[in-house]
């Protein structure tokens, strides 16, 4: 015998048994854990960036890439600027720091830490 044959001539051996025996029980045992268990609200996930919103990292890459975008826009208008009006370097200078101030209000924007205009009701 090599000890997967079953010990008695019935077909079913004491491990078999209890294997079965075993499962009911673990059946049994999670259904009562489920129908004790609050069922999970799915608007509140544990997991962070999973439904409730951009994650911090792709918030900061958000951030970074509209600083980054407003200096070179400025920078790179400035250079043209002078390069068709021969007016070097005060163009570059004026609209690298206009993108400065660009980049700046657009971070502040995205993140939130401006305060939306009020509008006006109107009573009909």
């Amino acid at each position: 015998m090599s000890g997967n044959e079953p010990s008695d001539g019935r077909g079913t051996s004491p491990d078999t048994a209890r294997d079965d025996d075993l499962a009911k029980r673990l059946k049994r045992l999670e259904t009562q854990i489920e129908r004790k268990q609050p069922r999970a609200d799915p608007a509140l996930s544990s997991r962070p960036g999973s439904s409730n919103g951009p994650s911090p990292l792709g918030q900061a890459m958000r951030l970074s890439t509209e600083f980054i975008a407003g200096v070179l826009a400025g920078g790179i208008l400035g250079w043209m600027f002078d390069h068709y009006l021969g007016t070097k370097p005060w163009g570059l200078i004026f609209l690298l720091m206009l993108g400065f101030a660009t980049g700046i209000y657009n971070v502040m924007r995205v993140s939130g830490s401006l305060s939306k205009p009020q509008t006006k009701k109107r009573d009909p």
